[in-house]
């Protein structure tokens, strides 16, 4: 059994939902301790149940420790068989976290798998559910990922009350991933929900104007919805070389601001040259890990959920990475 201390790095919930995912896609039972030790409020949480329950349904795993508040949970694998699922994580957790745990063992199952999914679609500390379909989706597909992603209703915080429906079809293997595309313009997509449209204006305007500065111009979509609670959010996006950027709207943040943080992440990732932006190399470290030839991209971070992730992929794979940095990140991924 493969042991994981939960505190390691990051140490927070993705040690947990990728031990799990990696658990599935190799058949290698695994213990995590210490989980989400040095948060405020250690253990499991409910959208951290959710991810596991998902996974365990997918690879009919038998799961020890699975409650509110664990500390420790054993994870022992069957057989990926995919499957139709609905999960409801009951508050504003996040949908695109969990989809985090349960695509890469169900991109390799042995029948398609459908999941209905309900909580926040855009919430603080994981990636937007725009950002989930318009980023990490189409990269997957170039890996010859197939995945159907539709968004039946957002969810913000405090409330949650979104839903999602995913529908991932298995894949013998996963192409490397090729770079050589250029940038061949900017799209996005501004969410707003029981709020004024003029606040989605106002971001809107904000966007376009730092886009502008930068040379940049971009087809940017309000989509005015309701939802249980208030909420605004702007995702952005390139098309060809895909790069994305976001941006959530708080309560006593300008919406000017908001707007343009987004513009400017987008900005950076783009003047800095780079194959992916920091956020998808978070995303999509497992599945480079997975494709049979060697890559080498460049980024223009590690987060420390990368180096995290990177530490936890050795575990379970055998993998090398390579890591320089001559102004950008240059990480070369090959299996050993």
């Amino acid at each position: 059994m493969i042991e994981i201390d939960g505190s390691y790095g990051e140490g927070g919930g993705q040690i947990l939902r990728m031990s799990v995912a990696l658990a599935a896609l190799t058949n290698k039972p695994v213990k995590v301790f210490n989980i989400r030790a040095n948060r405020p409020n250690p253990g499991l949480r409910r959208q951290h149940m959710v991810a596991i329950e998902s996974v365990a349904k997918i690879c009919n795993a038998r799961v020890r420790g699975l409650e509110l508040g664990s500390k420790a949970i054993e994870f022992y694998p069957g057989e990926l068989k995919g499957g139709e699922y609905e999960f409801d994580i009951g508050t504003a957790g996040s949908v695109t976290l969990v989809l985090q745990a349960c695509l890469l063992p169900s991109l390799f199952a042995k029948d398609e798998t459908h999941l209905r999914l309900r909580g926040g679609t855009d919430v603080k500390w994981s990636p937007p559910w725009d950002y989930f379909q318009n980023v990490i989706v189409p990269l997957l597909g170039k890996m010859g990922g197939k995945i159907e992603s539709y968004l039946n209703k957002r969810g913000y915080y405090p409330v949650g009350g979104g839903e999602v429906e995913v529908h991932i079809y298995p894949c013998e293997k996963l192409d490397k991933l090729e770079f050589d595309e250029k940038i061949e313009g900017v799209e996005g997509i501004i969410n707003i929900a029981n709020l004024p449209i003029a606040i989605a204006e106002r971001i809107e305007n904000s966007a376009l104007k730092e886009l502008r500065k930068h040379g940049m111009e971009a087809d940017i979509m309000i989509e005015e919805t309701s939802a249980a609670c208030s909420g605004v959010g702007i995702v952005l996006w390139t098309k060809g070389k895909i790069l994305g950027a976001d941006c959530l709207g708080e309560k006593g943040k300008p919406a000017e601001q908001v707007g343009k943080e987004a513009a400017e992440k987008l900005v950076e990732e783009v003047k800095a040259g780079v194959d992916l932006d920091e956020n998808a190399v978070d995303q999509m470290l497992p599945y480079i890990a997975m494709a049979d030839d060697a890559l080498t991209f460049k980024c223009r971070n590690l987060s420390r959920h990368a180096t995290t992730l990177i530490w936890l992929i050795k575990k379970f794979l055998d993998v090398k990475f390579e890591i320089e940095k001559n102004g950008v990140y240059e990480v070369k991924v090959r299996r050993k």
